[in-house]
């Protein structure tokens, strides 16, 4: 093995467990070492996917990132990944543009008995910061604020119909340059005035 490719190995593990520790602690943000990838793709959103993606793992572009072919030409090189032209065929949804965020029903919701047949969203927004975000549930011991910008004007109703589905729904990772969250369909997201 290569130093490269050892840097590269040791990348992937460190990145897979900071999503981990992300989804055990809704809403706390966690730095991912970057990786260099296409543009609009951040660097984080490109280190999950290669820590969480490979061969089997059918992933779904948004329109700002599907019309960009250095992403998907990426994505496929790196992780050997297919892309899919349908939302509810994917394990994956990557989104660039929150304001374009499709309806939670276009994603696989999972069913009663296999609940992690859903997607999992990763949606890049421009920062952690802005319009204060509420959650609270499992992996919080109260009531947790966040801020991030933008999110779609619906995303509070969104994550609240998303939580009436447990078992059931998606998770969503949002991503900002190198740093990630985590908000797993099992807590509660309120927005604030």
């Amino acid at each position: 093995m290569t130093a490269q490719s050892l840097d590269s190995a040791f990348a992937t593990q460190a990145a897979f467990r900071a999503v981990m520790e992300c989804f055990a602690r809704p809403g706390e943000i966690r730095t991912l070492d970057g990786v260099a990838a296409p543009a609009p793709l951040a660097s984080a959103t490109a280190a999950l996917i290669q820590s969480l993606a490979d061969y089997e793992t059918p992933i779904w572009l948004d329109p700002s990132l599907a019309g960009v072919p250095a992403v998907g030409e990426w994505i496929r090189f790196q992780t050997g990944a297919a892309l899919v032209k349908e939302a509810r065929d994917a394990a994956f949804a990557l989104i660039g543009n929150p304001h374009n965020l499709p309806e939670f029903a276009q994603f696989a919701l999972g069913t009663e008995e296999y609940p992690d047949r859903s997607t999992t969203l990763i949606m890049q927004v421009e920062r952690f910061a802005g319009h204060a975000i509420t959650i609270e549930g499992p992996g919080t011991k109260a009531t947790r604020k966040l801020a991030a910008e933008p999110l779609p004007d619906d995303f509070a109703n969104r994550m609240a119909a998303n939580r009436e589905l447990f078992p059931r729904g998606i998770d969503l990772v949002l991503v900002a340059g190198e740093q990630a969250m985590a908000l797993p369909r099992s807590i509660r997201v309120s927005l604030e005035a």
